[in-house]
């Protein structure tokens, strides 16, 4: 009988015991309040970014059409309407009068300056000096400095100018004189003997040279004309996606290859597609490439052999970074030598107080200053006219202001 018990009493121990370990199992597992990302602590990986909102949303039931169950007409897009409008580029024309004011910092350094000294009473040494110095500082180069100075010097003797005004027509004159006002400055670009006139685009990285390319087929497209850009830049795909926007906002047709495909290949099927096409004109816009890189001056060149197996290349178009000053005039002495830049288009122009970097390209190189680059807009490119420049170099005259 007490063995019984003693069986008994265990076994109401043991039942006893896993009653109260389930108990505290379930008090251990027992949730906590819930602890909601975003508010209560940072959201981590697997976490929503907030707590979901309280508010319920809308369904389709209740969304409220328009009277007539509905959407009003202006709410569909339009697909028969076509594309957008093309841009109306600003007129070629005078152009570079309308932007004289983007010459203002190289007026105070190198028109003002100069004029200041001119007008003195007594024209010693030490001013002519003071003169020579404004020029050289303006990128005039050694040279034509020297000579503008000598040529000054005659005239102020012979002739004397003591007034503002009169000082400003003889330096107008002299300057006149070195950036050459009856150069052939023509951009040939109009087609010939049934084909398209072939620019073609160079200059190093940095100069703006793309859209320098996309501001020219603006004011082809200006003056009436049918433009295809071929896009031989082949080493940047932004680069042809860049030409193609330029083109697409005046109507042009961007013909480009893939990335990394031959430049030579991309600009031999643009010149044919600008045949097909009947175009009056091709711009062919290149890689941009250090002076100082052989193997890509030799590419550059054979670009340019390759385009001539259907006709011969009308412009070859050198742009330049006017803010590099006499650097500039290095790197196109190169490109001169490898395809034989017959024009110079300047950029950069108004972010410079350097102005007499056009006197010195021309006189360095034999090659006429064509374009002028004064401001990002795309308009902001004009054609370079000699007198309207020196113009803006100098200010109103005297009796105008």
């Amino acid at each position: 009988m007490e063995i019984v018990l003693i069986v008994i009493a265990i076994l109401v121990v043991a039942l006893v015991s896993s009653v109260g370990l389930v108990v505290g199992t379930r008090r251990r597992h027992r949730p906590g309040p819930v602890r909601r990302p975003g508010v209560d602590y940072r959201p981590g990986v697997g976490d929503d970014a907030e707590v979901p909102r309280d508010s319920p949303t809308r369904t389709l039931s209740t969304v409220d059409l328009p009277p007539g169950g509905v959407l009003a007409p202006d709410a569909v897009p339009d697909r028969a309407a076509g594309p957008p409008a093309l841009d109306v580029p600003a007129p070629t024309a005078g152009r570079l009068v309308r932007l004289r004011g983007r010459l203002a910092r190289s007026e105070s350094t190198f028109g003002r300056g100069l004029l200041s000294v001119l007008s003195r009473d007594a024209l010693d040494d030490e001013a002519w000096e003071e003169i020579e110095d404004t020029l050289l500082l303006a990128d005039l180069g050694v040279q034509p400095a020297q000579e503008l100075v000598a040529a000054l010097r005659t005239r102020v003797r012979v002739l004397g100018a003591r007034t503002p005004a009169q000082a400003r027509e003889l330096l107008r004159d002299e300057l006149l004189a070195q950036i050459g006002p009856t150069t052939d400055r023509t951009l040939h670009s109009r087609s010939h003997d049934g084909a398209p006139g072939v620019v073609l685009v160079v200059g190093v990285n940095g100069t703006g040279k793309t859209t320098t390319c996309g501001k020219i087929a603006r004011l082809l497209v200006a003056d009436g004309r049918s433009v295809v850009l071929g896009a031989a830049d082949t080493f940047r795909a932004a680069a042809a996606d860049q030409l193609e926007t330029w083109g697409a906002r005046v109507g042009a047709q961007t013909v480009r290859g893939p990335e990394g495909a031959d430049p030579a290949a991309v600009a031999f099927d643009a010149v044919k597609r600008g045949r097909e096409l009947g175009a009056d004109t091709v711009l062919v816009d290149t890689a941009g490439r250090l002076h100082t890189k052989s193997g890509l001056m030799d590419e550059l060149g054979k670009v340019k052999r390759v385009i001539e197996k259907q006709g011969p290349v009308d412009e070859v178009l050198l742009v330049l970074d006017a803010t590099t000053g006499q650097n500039a005039i290095v790197q196109a002495r190169v490109f001169t030598q490898v395809v034989d830049v017959t024009g110079i288009a300047l950029t950069k122009l108004d972010g410079t107080a350097k102005g007499g970097i056009v006197i010195a390209v021309q006189r360095e190189l034999g090659v006429p200053v064509k374009l002028v680059g004064l401001g990002e807009g795309p308009d902001d490119l004009a054609p370079f006219e000699p007198e309207a420049f020196v113009d803006a170099l100098l200010g109103e005259p005297v009796g105008d202001r």
